[in-house]
């Protein structure tokens, strides 16, 4: 899922620098790139904590089995 929001976020700045060399664009299409950034964000952060939360889970099963 990261790796699709990435190519998304990719796409929507590459369109506003785009929209930006023809002219003045809209606002909706200078903050398109939000959404996508939030998301990988988000995304990000939970990948990360992944690791973390397993060993600790791990760890509280080991000691309640015990």
């Amino acid at each position: 899922m990261n790796r699709w929001l990435s190519i998304i976020f990719t796409v929507t700045v590459i369109v506003n620098f785009v929209a930006m060399a023809l002219g003045e664009p809209p606002a909706w299409l200078l903050y398109s790139p939000l959404l996508p950034l939030f998301l990988l964000l988000f995304s990000g952060l939970y990948m990360f904590v992944l690791p973390y939360a397993a060993r600790w889970r791990g760890a509280r099963e080991r000691v309640e089995s015990a």
